[in-house]
């Protein structure tokens, strides 16, 4: 059998291996972030956060398509989800073969040369190096995370895996005639690729390379050169493909609309012919003039335009007004933004401010548009200016890092460089925060996860327990890198199936690889090296993160991880190299691929499977349906961020489930278009009452509303909030105060209260119960808690004030995981149902209130009954792991049924209150999440409810593992100091525990908890003397 039979059949067999792994831990419904997003989209082709993946979302629909799903509540609209979710998995098992074969090719060319064929003992030793490599990247640890969910970083790495293996096909025959239409093929998937993910460009300059040095003599000044050129094709179909292609078009479509009375679109359409003429014209030049390089390079144009003209699927789902429908990209201007991703705002590169600039004036040069009729025509009206600050002379520096002014990433800035409040940052502040946090922290420590071994899956921020790289060995981790016995933690940490120890084993072997490679073959050594760099540090340089990132941002350096599993395989040589001065022929190749087998693939498998078996969990799912469940009918609920929301979407837009229910994410409502749809019904919600309209909220209208006192208004007088809202929403110029940038539309007043109705009425209307009445005030006045609305607060308050005006005929919810500020200042009108409060039209007596010590107040029956009746995901289980994310759900569903459990026994309703805490306890096991700070919540209230023994036991578990973890920071030493939030937290845990158990008459066990923490208090009592925390007292 020749070399390439078998090498096409070893690459299927490699990638039916991955697929494998991938179908049997893949989740089988929605998961947390985006992928509930990508999933409602796909069923129905709707259109996604900005800049959109319309091609990934094509071809979930077809996978989709094939399963014969329907939307059907638990019906056949699960297939359709597992069809999708395997799109996932089929495309990294795709990534993995095209991988085997790029790790082949440079081995061959390492072997037995550019033209040679492999003898059986070459060939064996080629096969090996793909299997180690291919392998080793199918368990590693971000890669087999994206393969099983439904995200779009699978089917990107794909199309990086394809486009890198297809220039390495022409490379092999690129003095044959029809050479390169591989160039062409290559185009293609760039322009389709950008329909996924524009991370895929970063191959360009890795092409580049390759086509400099198989059609030039190299040297040094030449590499050079084709490295400079690979990075201008990068910026040309970045900028000038992706960003000008629209952004003419809609500078077209403006002019012929207001100027030439067009109707919409033409300005773009005439565009684009003009376009598909100047392309035709440079085609026919170039096939004119004989110039074979200006006809292919045009060629190579056409078809990346070609591929991003999949984007065109957007602007017409858009068009039909589909119920998830981000940014709204149904015209040229919309789209623009769209691609553009304006929504998330921008970030310098080269030059821009630091965090304490301050900006010399604003350009408003960019206008902002809605599309409107006058006079019977189409046209396109100016509803406001885009403001962008102007930095200049010592307000502007070079490479900006510490460029964000928001106030938390502010503060994160100072304590890191150790900034005093009122210090300038210098350049040297600017270079620290570059390598020591976006090149260490958000790119090094991502890739050693990959490759040596990870502390565990905690988000952290530079501190020594959470998220750090380890290789497992103590040396190393505890001496070198400061972190201490990573195996003297306590069980939140070492029990973490993520805490993954591959003691250097698949770094080690790649950086043979690399030296190998670079030994023998400089030039393709250089090639890989451009790929590593280019999906690796300049993605960290481009993307110039703030700190305090949502979540872990290891994803988008899929590709450099990659590219070092190219030099993973190649170690294999070197390693038989070593092997055949002491076992000579064939014996030694079996034995280095053996035993490059066991160690890396086989062992980072066992180490890791884990963690990435997803196929027994549901947790994103039954949240979504314990969140949608407790709700009454018709209602509104306000969320916050992707994971209270995109979980929501998928049950409603595929299963079909609550879709009577309207979902409002706070996190948009400061955006114009995504109010204006609340004016329209969704599937089978209807619109949501508002008191503004359009002529209020469009454009730079309504962004903010400042508080200016209204001297004429009393400080103890209240205003009915829906006059407060009529008048910042009028035009009428006494309405508006000036200040330093203009004249706005004012708040006169903090004061507001809200119409109610009798008590009697509240009983008829489903409001209140008949038992209530009794000890609920019926008036609504609140205090606005800030000193401006943004456009998302005028947003809640204007629907508040329209529920009102409506007589409450629409229940207003809002998530228990909003922010405080979210609420308006409701706060004591709300009332916990399950893990939902609603907002209503009364409060209760202070007695109550104060009681329960919450938000509130809880509606005991209702949660009672909706937590009893709570699907858990997995979590009752003991085989099934949660990541953070996940493990962020358990803690407001223990919070939540401690509190409705304290309710209960201020009722008088204990045995109700244990079985809810009981009930629980079983439904997040302790494996699923170990017993830490929110688990206190449970043993407190066992203790109000009377379950002392219940109480005690818990409290000996969170105990233990406060006290290890304590005993671990002690063991720091001088590091300890950064860990003093950690300290202070588990201090007061355990000292709450002692008050729970006294106040609860188990005096004998309290004090038993005082003597443990006199015990550990002196090793950190400079710290808490420092926070000013009280020291362990005796009750």
């Amino acid at each position: 059998m020749n070399y390439r039979k078998v090498n096409n059949i070893a690459g299927w067999f490699t990638g039916a291996i991955a697929l494998f792994v991938y179908l049997s831990t893949m989740e089988r419904t929605v998961s947390f972030w985006d992928c509930g997003e990508f999933l409602s989209c796909a069923y129905k082709l709707e259109v996604g956060h900005s800049p959109g993946a319309p091609f990934f979302m094509l071809i979930q629909r077809l996978f989709a398509i094939f399963s014969g799903g329907q939307a059907t509540t638990g019906g056949d609209s699960l297939n359709a989800v597992i069809a999708i979710n395997s799109l996932s998995a089929v495309t990294s098992a795709l990534t993995i073969l095209f991988l085997f074969w790029t790790i082949t090719h440079f081995a061959k060319r390492l072997t037995a040369g550019r033209n040679g064929e492999p003898d059986s003992m070459q060939t064996a030793l080629i096969i090996g190096a793909g299997l180690v490599g291919g392998l080793a990247y199918t368990f590693s640890d971000t890669f087999w995370f994206s393969a099983v969910e439904a995200e779009v970083y699978a089917t990107s790495s794909f199309f990086t895996a394809i486009t890198f293996w297809a220039v390495l096909k022409w490379e092999d025959v690129a003095e044959n005639k029809h050479a390169d239409r591989w160039l062409i093929l290559i185009s293609y998937l760039l322009g389709i690729s950008v329909c996924v993910h524009l991370l895929n460009l970063l191959t360009i300059p890795a092409v580049a390379m390759v086509y400099y040095f198989r059609r030039y003599t190299p040297t040094i000044k030449g590499t050079v050169f084709a490295f400079l050129i690979g990075c201008v094709v990068l910026a040309f179909v970045q900028f000038g493909v992706i960003q000008y292609i629209p952004r003419l078009a809609s500078k077209f479509d403006v002019l012929f609309t207001n100027n030439f009375g067009a109707s919409f679109d033409i300005g773009a359409l005439v565009f684009l012919a003009l376009l598909t003429g100047l392309l035709v014209f440079l085609l026919q030049y170039a096939k004119k003039k004989l110039n074979v390089t200006l006809h292919t390079a045009v060629l190579c144009v056409i078809f990346i335009i070609i591929g991003y003209s999949s984007y065109i699927t957007a602007i017409i789902r858009s068009r039909a007004d589909v119920p998830i429908d981000m940014t709204n990209p149904d015209n040229p201007i919309s789209f623009l933004d769209y691609v553009n991703r304006e929504q998330f705002g921008q970030q310098p590169i080269f030059f821009g401010p630091y965090f304490t600039s301050r900006y010399d004036e604003l350009d408003t040069s960019g206008k902002l548009y809605t599309q409107e009729k006058v006079n019977g025509k189409d046209h396109y009206t100016i509803v406001g200016n885009k403001r962008v600050p102007i930095y200049s002379g010592d307000q502007r520096h070079f490479f900006p890092r510490i460029w964000d002014q928001e106030g938390n990433h502010v503060n994160f800035y100072k304590n890191m460089l150790n900034l005093a409040d009122g210090e300038e940052p210098t350049a040297a502040h600017n270079f620290k925060y570059f390598f020591q946090y976006q090149m260490n922290w958000m790119w090094w420590r991502f890739f050693m996860w990959n490759f040596a071994g990870r502390q565990n899956d905690i988000e952290g921020q530079l501190d020594p327990q959470r998220g750090n790289w380890i290789s497992g060995i103590g040396f190393i981790d505890n001496n070198l890198r400061g972190l201490g016995d990573t195996e003297a933690m306590g069980e939140g940490y070492t029990r973490n199936d993520a805490h993954n120890k591959l003691y250097l084993l698949p770094l080690a072997l790649g950086v043979m690889g690399f030296v190998f490679q670079f030994n023998r073959s400089r030039r393709d050594g250089v090639v890989i090296l451009t790929l590593f760099f280019f999906t690796g540090a300049a993605i960290g340089i481009f993307l110039n993160m703030p700190p305090l990132q949502p979540r872990e941002r290891d994803y988008a350096f899929a590709g450099c991880t990659y590219t070092f599993a190219i030099w993973i395989g190649l170690g294999v040589l070197m390693l038989n190299e070593w092997f055949q001065k002491a076992v000579k022929g064939s014996a030694g190749v079996y034995m280095a691929t053996g035993l490059s087998l066991l160690a890396v693939p086989v062992f980072m498998a066992k180490v890791e499977w884990a963690d990435h078996d997803r196929s027994k969990k549901t947790l994103a799912h039954d949240v979504a349906l314990n969140t949608l469940s407790a709700c009454a009918k018709d209602a509104v609920l306000f969320t916050f961020g992707d994971n209270q929301t995109y979980p929501l979407w998928y049950i409603q837009e595929i299963e079909g489930f609550r879709k009577d229910v309207r979902i409002i994410n706070t996190s948009l409502l400061g955006i114009d278009w995504y109010v204006n749809q609340l004016n329209y019904k969704t599937n089978m919600a209807d619109a949501v009452p508002m008191m503004w309209t359009k002529e209020n909220y469009m454009g730079e209208k309504g962004n903010i509303i400042p508080y200016h006192k209204n001297p004429q208004i009393p400080d103890n007088q209240f205003i009915n909030l829906i006059d407060v809202c009529k008048f910042m929403n009028s035009s009428d110029p006494s309405a508006k105060v000036a200040f330093s940038q203009g004249e706005y539309n004012y708040m006169p007043t903090k004061n507001f209260y809200v119409p109610t109705m009798s008590k009697e009425d509240l009983v008829k209307n489903g409001l209140a119960s008949a038992a209530d009445t009794s000890v609920i005030i019926n008036e609504m006045k609140f205090v606005y808690p800030k000193e401006a609305a943004y456009k998302s607060d005028m947003a809640v308050l204007n629907i508040i004030a329209a529920v009102a005006r409506d007589g409450w005929k629409r229940p207003l919810y809002f998530d228990a995981g909003l922010r405080q500020g979210d609420y308006g200042g409701t706060g004591d009108f709300l009332r916990l149902e399950g893990t939902v409060y609603r907002l209503l039209p009364y409060k209760f007596v202070d007695s109550i209130k104060n009681a329960q010590q919450i938000l509130g107040t809880v509606n005991t029956e209702k949660s009672y009954d909706l937590y009893m009746n709570f699907k858990w995901g997995g979590a009752d289980r003991d085989d099934v792991y949660f990541d953070e994310p996940n493990r962020r759900e358990f803690v407001t569903y223990r919070m939540d049924a401690a509190t409705i459990a304290n309710a209960l026994s201020h009722e008088g309703k204990k045995d109700k209150a244990i079985k809810l805490l009981d009930n629980t306890m079983r439904g997040i096991s302790e494996h699923s999440y170990y017993y830490d700070y929110s688990t206190y919540f449970i043993a407190a209230a066992y203790y109000k409810a009377g379950a002392i023994a219940k109480g005690q036991n818990l409290s000996k578990k969170i105990i233990k593992n406060s006290t290890d973890d304590l005993n671990w920071i002690a063991a720091m030493g001088d590091n300890k100091a950064s860990l003093s939030s950690d300290i202070n937290q588990q201090f007061q845990v355990i000292q709450s525990l002692a008050q729970a158990a006294y106040y609860s008459g188990d005096s004998v066990y309290a004090k038993n908890i005082i003597e443990k923490l006199r015990i550990i208090e002196p090793s950190f009592k400079e710290i808490l003397n420092q926070r000013g925390k009280p020291q362990a007292e005796e009750e």
